[in-house]
């Protein structure tokens, strides 16, 4: 009697009486455990393509004053106000030892998806020549 009323309650208000499997779970892949945005998406050991022109580089740093200066600064020391009050520990791009073991394709990656606080680049706005000349200013933001 009690399960005729089980079911009818169950196909009633949609809930299922049948108990669900138990899946295991699978770890995130390292990208994303990383805090990148999306999936790698330049294949390893890709160099850069684009050669830098006065022209090109103009345009880049154009683009790092819009989007990268309010945290990462003019000069790329990571020591802005903005990084101060949302606690962010940037690292200092002026430094030559902060990209020596970073490559042109990691650098890109991280510019267009992005990863923790730092947004991923709008791909409407940067089309992937802006980004790999972005890669080339922020390698000349290192001192020499």
């Amino acid at each position: 009697m009690l399960k005729p009323l089980l079911l009818l309650s169950a196909l009633l208000f949609g809930t299922n009486p049948m108990p669900r499997p138990v899946v295991a779970a699978t770890p995130a892949p390292a990208w994303l455990q990383q805090g990148a945005a999306t999936a790698p998406t330049t294949p390893p050991g890709t160099k850069n393509p684009v050669t830098a022109t006065t022209e090109s580089q103009a345009k880049a740093k154009k683009m790092w004053g819009y989007d990268c200066e309010m945290c990462h600064g003019a000069t790329g020391n990571g020591k802005t106000d903005l990084a101060n009050d949302m606690k962010l520990n940037l690292t200092d791009l002026s430094d030559p030892k902060t990209l020596d073991g970073k490559t042109d394709a990691e650098l890109f990656d991280l510019i267009k998806n992005g990863k923790d606080k730092m947004p991923p680049e709008d791909a409407a706005r940067a089309k992937p020549d802006d980004i790999w000349n972005l890669v080339i200013y922020t390698r000349r933001l290192a001192k020499k």
